[in-house]
């Protein structure tokens, strides 16, 4: 798998049936490696390792109705009191972060309401910050460490 822009991380793998696996240490399962999972994972090995959020906090692949349709989310860390820290939109590195990219995770969050956004291909990494009132995000340098 192509190096990602991020510090470098123990993963487990295993090969089944000529396909590699990872283990997620979140759903606590060996899942197939994709590109777009190659960066989740990273992604996760982030939030807990460098910005120490607690592997309890953190959902990663749920559903999610919107307008009627369903819906996939990466990843998001929650804070202690069950409301939305942080949602995460991947994608895989070959994929463009574009304004569609970020028009996806914005109407997720119309309905989480996360506090902050975070999407990255696994090189490039954009950080925001919600103003609800003002409906609108502000781009940040990173995203907060944990703190309770």
């Amino acid at each position: 798998m192509q190096v990602l822009n991020f510090p470098s991380y123990n993963f487990r793998f295993k090969n089944s049936e000529n396909k590699i696996y990872i283990f997620d240490v979140v759903r606590k399962k060996f899942v197939i490696l994709q590109p777009e999972e190659w960066v989740r994972q990273h992604v996760v090995h982030y939030l807990l390792d460098q910005k120490k959020y607690p592997l309890s906090l953190i959902n990663v692949e749920k559903q999610l109705k919107l307008n009627g349709l369903v819906k996939r989310y990466d990843i998001i860390v929650f804070k202690a009191d069950g409301t939305i820290a942080l949602l995460v939109e991947c994608k895989a590195p070959e994929v463009m972060v574009t304004q569609i990219t970020f028009d996806q995770i914005a109407s997720y969050n119309f309905q989480l309401r996360a506090e902050f956004l975070m999407v990255t291909n696994g090189l490039q990494h954009f950080y925001c910050k919600m103003d609800f009132d003002q409906e609108k995000y502000c781009f940040l340098k990173e995203i907060p460490d944990f703190s309770r």
